[in-house]
């Protein structure tokens, strides 16, 4: 149920409607006059909900996906508003909670719609808040009982449930008595034990309102035709939008290609894409393949992908433009897209650990996407059967009745080792209730500072968390033990101070300190063991923070394929047999800077933490391996060729930058380190500011009339952020002159090949070789000079004898680099002085 403008597209102005009393009746009575007014009628449901928000209550909304629970936390945002109250709304992902927030700010205005989360903030004061479970449980256990905190609305509950995540939709039931819950998600399972806890907890009656009926009626499918037969079926019968979910990104990818030879759309359909796709900047790689299956009327949607591309999928198919996203589970998240028929390809998906059955939960997670009020008056989702019983139907179809020819039809069985799926399994799937959720508690660094800094007596408020939340008591007793073992970790790391019972953060500590992940005491640590002196020690910093991260897996594997690439033409060129190459080659992988080193103090900090497994710590260099080539986002990509995964690698070195920012003590930092940590923020929002520009522009919301338009953000108005940039694409042109390499010389250059090879052949005529250190690499061999319009570079080469008689030259286009939101850079030669 849409619930973001009226029935003119004009924003309510709910939010100016509240009574001054205040009184629930009245109060009710405005908002269902509000939903009229825009042509809602509310379910039972919706009303039940609502009737117990408003008599004060706590509710537990377990209906399933379509039956208005936007509308239920609009309802009980309005209430918090009334009565004073600051509330929150949580969502699992940054896409989900920027939805949100967009719809409050039409529904309440802007002045009472704020965002927060981990990269940026809006409005961060007003009465309204949206943002990720994460910041909401940090809020809860920074201020307990006496944060601001009046109403809590927590939207996909179920992510309780998840292994890595669920903590943060437990702690706010926990440590915010004070607050009002509305826990909403459509595959809640059995919630009794939530019932007696939150009432136990805030003193409010807990209400369940549940419902299985859908307004949009589902109807479920086993489809024994080829997959491309079933889609050219469903679009054929008008059961388009179609959600193609596979479970892998290679395999959406590669149907989405497939659909090319169809007719999915017209020439009409294409051009209105086209249109609405305006100027949408395209990276080379993978954007230009989705550029070329978007307006063929194909989408694609995973979380490989860059968070502009699959916003622009999302919205393209908002706009009712894609009759077919092929994807993978990833938009079964609460994403508000009309989707009239799911087609799953399987019922397995690999977890991490293994190729198992999906559970109850996921599938009718991801069927629930099926089929949306407002949009469908029925959805459908269809499952497809496993490819030998599709080939067992057809070969039976064909023999027909004759039961001598069905007999000798050669029934084909899986292919062994996979594991495989039945209509029975389905049918199973369909009729069973989710399963119920399972608590995840954990403790953390990060949690036992949040305490802290709360005040009071952190041991007494860090027992009542790790010994009165949802955990069985055995695993309680294991929660404790690490916390004592996390705040020793802590007290021998300098952060925080123990006096008596009295515990406080070190003064010293720098603006927005974080300790973020499970070995960010072993890196403050660890810091201490590196030679400031040696000219490398800013990339150290960098190995000792990226050895501490998880590891971006399709990342150091293609690392890995390009080093056992480079290794195996080497034992060739040695002459070292095929037996022999084989065996050294399972000893190359990718680089690991600082390994020895890191594994040894690894080695003697594990005594202290013995719940670290031996493979906690893992020593990489992607970060550093970036900075190193000096490429930028697209070059690296392309490098390694990561097009399927390069959302994955945005989302590592944007985690790398937040580390860097706040886990590194000001005792060890330098410029150096200060100048490369702005240089990766740099890449990062260069790469993908998509959710940032949108946040900008609703800073203010609403200029005066008198006001003049606000301008766009300029990708070159942050001129310290733009000199990192230049001197790094800078650096690369060095690296390529040292490789002679022409062909890399040519790209962005105003040069022909004639021309490189002239002056290189006249510069190597002076010099044996081009040096590529630090030293080479520093800001004194670099000159900008700063025009309105351009800037005009020069990258003075570092040569063995120290003569620096030799430069690149090259300028920088202002507009230009405005227009294609990323560098422009014209290297016009290389020229002795």
């Amino acid at each position: 149920m849409t619930v973001s403008s009226g029935p003119t597209g004009a924003p309510s102005a709910l939010g100016d409607q509240i009574p001054a009393d205040a009184d629930p009746d009245a109060l009710l009575e405005v908002f269902t006059g509000w939903a009229a007014e825009r042509g809602l009628t509310l379910y039972p449901a919706q009303t039940d909900a609502l009737l117990e928000l408003f008599t004060d209550a706590n509710v537990i909304l377990a209906t399933p996906t379509g039956t208005g629970k936007s509308l239920v936390a609009v309802g009980a945002h309005l209430l918090a508003l009334a009565q004073g109250r600051r509330t929150y709304y949580t969502a699992p992902i940054k896409a989900l909670v920027s939805e949100k927030f967009f719809d409050l700010v039409a529904i309440f205005g802007a002045e009472r719609v704020g965002m927060v989360t981990g990269d940026a903030s809006v409005n961060a004061d007003a009465p309204i808040i949206c943002c990720t479970a994460e910041i909401l449980a940090r809020v809860a256990l920074r201020g307990g009982a006496d944060a601001d905190v009046g109403q809590v609305v927590m939207d996909e509950f179920h992510f309780y449930a998840d292994p890595d995540r669920g903590w943060a939709w437990q702690v706010p039931l926990l440590e915010l008595p004070q607050a009002q819950f509305l826990l909403m998600s459509a595959t809640l399972g059995d919630v009794t034990p939530f019932v007696a806890d939150l009432t136990r907890r805030t003193g409010r009656e807990t209400t369940v309102v549940a419902s299985a009926e859908r307004p949009v009626p589902l109807t479920f499918e086993w489809a024994l035709t080829p997959l491309h037969e079933t889609i050219e079926e469903l679009l054929g019968t008008h059961q388009a939008p179609v959600y193609v979910v596979h479970f892998t990104q290679a395999a959406a990818l590669q149907q989405a290609q497939a659909l090319t030879s169809a007719n999915v759309a017209t020439r009409e359909e294409r051009d209105a894409i086209a249109e609405a796709i305006g100027g949408f900047r395209f990276s080379p790689g993978f954007g230009r393949t989705l550029s070329r299956l978007l307006r063929h009327g194909v989408g694609v949607h995973h979380a490989g992908m860059l968070p502009k591309y699959r916003r622009l999928v999302e919205q393209l198919t908002q706009q009712g433009l894609l009759k077919v996203v092929c994807g993978t589970d990833t938009l079964g998240v609460g994403i508000n897209v009309p989707i009239r028929t799911v087609l799953l390809t399987g019922l397995v998906k690999f977890d991490g650990r293994r190729t198992r059955l999906l559970n109850a939960r996921e599938f009718h997670q991801i069927s629930g996407r099926a089929g949306r009020a407002g949009y469908d008056t029925a959805g459908t989702v269809v499952v497809q059967a496993p490819e030998h019983t599709v080939e067992n139907h057809k070969a039976l179809a064909k023999a027909g009745d004759d039961p001598k020819k069905r007999r000798k039809v050669q029934r084909k069985k899986a292919p062994d080792g996979q594991v495989s799926w039945t209509e029975e399994a389905f049918d199973r799937l369909v009729a069973a209730e989710p399963e119920p959720l399972v608590s995840r508690m954990r403790v953390t660094h990060a949690m036992l500072l949040d305490v802290i800094s709360r005040g009071g007596d952190p041991f007494e408020s860090m027992r009542r968390l790790l010994r009165d939340n949802h955990e069985d008591p055995r695993s309680q007793v294991r929660l404790v033990r690490r916390a004592v073992a996390a705040y020793r970790s802590l007290l021998d790391a300098g952060v925080v101070v123990q006096d008596g019972r009295m515990v406080r953060l070190v003064d010293d500590l720098q603006l927005g300190f974080a300790l973020n992940q499970p070995l960010s005491t072993f890196a403050l640590a660890a810091f201490d063991l590196l030679d400031r002196e040696v000219p490398t020690y800013a990339l150290d910093v960098v190995s000792v923070v990226e050895a501490t991260l998880e590891d971006p897996r399709p990342v150091v594997m293609a690392q890995q394929h390009l080093a056992r690439g480079e290794a195996v033409a080497a034992l060739k060129a040695d002459g070292v047999d095929y037996d022999e190459r084989m065996e050294l080659l399972e000893e190359v992988t990718w680089p690991k800077p600082l390994e020895e080193v890191l594994e040894h103090a690894y080695g003697l900090y594990r005594h202290s933490h013995p719940w670290l497994g031996e493979d906690a710590l893992s020593p990489k260099s992607v970060v550093r391996d970036l900075y190193e080539r000096a490429m930028n986002f697209t070059e690296y990509v392309s490098f390694y060729g990561l097009s399927r995964s390069e959302g994955l690698l945005l989302r590592y070195l944007a985690d790398a930058f937040r580390e860097l920012r706040q886990t590194v003590p000001e005792a060890a930092r330098t410029p150096e380190v200060d100048d490369l940590v702005e240089w990766l923020g740099a890449v990062v929002r260069q790469t993908d500011s998509s959710l940032l520009d949108e946040w900008e522009a609703l800073t203010n919301p609403e200029p005066s009339v008198e006001a003049a338009p606000r301008p766009p953000a300029r990708f070159t108005a942050d001129e310290r952020a733009l000199t990192r940039l230049v001197r790094n694409a800078m650096f690369r042109r060095v690296l390529l002159v040292a490789a002679d390499d022409v062909d890399g010389l040519l790209e962005s250059s105003t040069w022909s090949r004639e021309e490189w090879d002239a002056a290189l052949e006249a510069y190597y005529a002076e010099h044996d070789s081009v040096l590529t250190g630090p030293d080479a690499r520093g800001p004194h061999l670099v000159i900008v000079e700063r025009e309105p319009t351009s800037w005009r570079v020069q990258q003075i080469l570092d040569d063995p004898a120290g003569d620096h008689d030799w430069r690149i030259t090259a300028t920088v286009d202002l507009a230009a680099s405005d227009a294609e939101e990323e560098l422009v850079l014209d290297v016009t030669g290389l020229v002795a002085i």
